[in-house]
């Protein structure tokens, strides 16, 4: 977390897997997200303005709210980066878990070390969207139990932000858990008890900011933003008229893999990529340089 913001802005990727992955998803938000990459010309972007002192004054004014420990802005970073990190742990584990399964001289010790690989699927999914509920209240400044006001933000959200929901409902979503995703995964936070969400490793991570006190009380919080939010995840699987086969259609851009390998294509993508850190970035960009345009 030392890189102050325009530095992570600067650094983002013009193409990689992850910028890739988010493009061949673009028909499905058409023409919401653009891989705006660095921090000056995201700045003209947003704000429209050529005045280079006064893009230089825009971009001191972000830069010290990023760096301000009273502002959540930093807090949300880190909880954008952290979800991608232990991703990609998860990956691995449910790519040995496949292995396991496929070789009987290894299979057992694999299958007993590893996850279940849709428990923990559905787990990485339920703990993403809180992650992205309390991101959203550190960014807008209000409390971090605030579900309602997340709820009702969605229906605004757009740009990056619709693109992070997007893809969480398309590669965390319905490629590793099919089309009742929204299902497993409420079934999933039902039939598990605090003990399991602790051995969860993107848990450990991220608890100390899930509200809820201990952790029974952060899976009751889990589980009560889940509920809060499958309407609108809903929703927007209807709206788009999306399946697993229509999100692979599109995968299948960037990717090469047979129509029966679901579970081995959401092992890579979270290997891989990182399109929470990515749009998560932008959207910290966006919202501090408006930010600092308004006060100044």
């Amino acid at each position: 977390m030392s890189d102050s913001i325009f530095e992570l802005v600067d650094n983002l990727p013009e193409k990689n897997l992850t910028t890739m992955m988010l493009n061949s998803l673009d028909n499905i938000v058409p023409g919401e997200w653009e891989n705006t990459v660095g921090f000056v010309n995201t700045i003209r972007k947003v704000t429209g303005e050529d005045d280079e002192d006064l893009i230089q004054q825009i971009g001191d004014r972000a830069v010290w709210l990023y760096n301000d420990k009273s502002q959540g802005y930093r807090r949300a970073m880190w909880l954008y980066q952290t979800v991608d990190r232990t991703d990609k742990a998860l990956g691995t584990a449910a790519l040995a878990n496949k292995v396991g399964n496929k070789i009987p001289l290894v299979g057992g010790l694999l299958t007993r070390v590893t996850p279940n690989p849709d428990k923990a699927q559905a787990l990485d999914l339920s703990i993403k969207l809180v992650v992205e509920l309390v991101a959203f209240c550190q960014i807008n400044g209000i409390p971090g139990d605030s579900i309602g006001d997340f709820v009702g933000a969605l229906s605004d959200y757009s740009g990056e932000s619709l693109m992070r929901m997007a893809a969480l409902v398309c590669v965390d979503g319905l490629i590793p858990l099919g089309p009742d995703f929204l299902l497993k995964a409420q079934s999933t936070l039902s039939g598990i008890g605090p003990k399991d969400l602790e051995s969860n490793s993107t848990f450990k991570e991220v608890e100390e900011s899930i509200p809820g006190g201990n952790t029974k009380g952060k899976l009751d919080f889990i589980g009560e933003s889940f509920d809060s939010v499958k309407g609108w995840m809903s929703d927007f699987v209807a709206s788009k008229n999306l399946d697993p086969q229509k999100v692979m259609n599109n995968l299948q851009g960037f990717l090469e893999f047979s129509d029966n390998k679901l579970d081995y294509v959401a092992a890579f993508i979270d290997m891989s990529t990182n399109y929470y850190e990515h749009t998560g970035t932008q959207t910290l960009a966006r919202r501090l340089i408006e930010r600092a345009f308004d006060e100044i």
